[in-house]
């Protein structure tokens, strides 16, 4: 006889399942299989797929945490301390399940409205937090004066060119070496 797993490991088999096939293509049966239970069991704690399925992301998805570590870490007045806490918190709980598209896909094989909705409005509070420090920076004058959400961008562009290496190629590398290069670059070209 199959165990009868709580709600959690019901959720993180779905969570897997959905992030590398998409909604449409996994059916609750896949998951009985992955998380070792029967449908009943799916349907007594989820009522039914796409209850299972937002409650997976909901889950899965933690960019408002991510987010509120951002903020936290880039509150010093030391330009270069926070370009480092950004870089080091960003590289290193950069939420990627938030972003694999398996999670998002629906029967349309697209991003839902709602969710690219979300992840538009994440993204934007995590340009805002690296644009709030720039702009504190440029005031006193620790950087020279530019535009402080291109320069977010630049440095986000170059913290997602290694979050992409990893993720979609699981290229690791030495992280704390892009770490230090991109502080470097990012401050040399920003120089007051």
């Amino acid at each position: 006889m199959k165990a009868k797993p709580g709600a959690a490991v019901i959720l993180e088999a779905a969570g897997r399942l959905f992030a590398e096939r998409g909604y449409a293509n996994v059916s609750i049966r896949d998951v009985c299989k992955e998380a070792n239970t029967t449908p009943p069991m799916i349907y007594y704690y989820f009522k039914d797929k796409r209850r299972l399925f937002e409650d997976a992301v909901r889950r899965r998805v933690t960019m408002q945490e991510f987010i509120r570590l951002l903020r936290e870490e880039t509150s010093a007045q030391d330009i270069r301390k926070n370009v480092e806490r950004f870089v080091d918190v960003y590289l290193s709980s950069f939420p990627t399940e938030a972003f694999q598209p398996g999670l998002y896909m629906v029967e349309t094989a697209e991003l839902d409205r709602s969710s690219a909705e979300r992840i538009s409005e994440q993204l934007d509070e995590v340009r805002e937090v690296a644009a709030s420090f720039v702009k504190r920076a440029m005031a006193r004058g620790s950087l020279r004066k530019a535009d402080p959400e291109g320069a977010a961008d630049c440095l986000i562009g170059m913290l997602n060119h290694v979050v992409f290496q990893q993720f979609h190629f699981s290229r690791t590398g030495d992280v704390g070496k892009s770490k230090n290069l991109i502080v470097d670059f990012f401050m040399r070209a920003m120089a007051a």
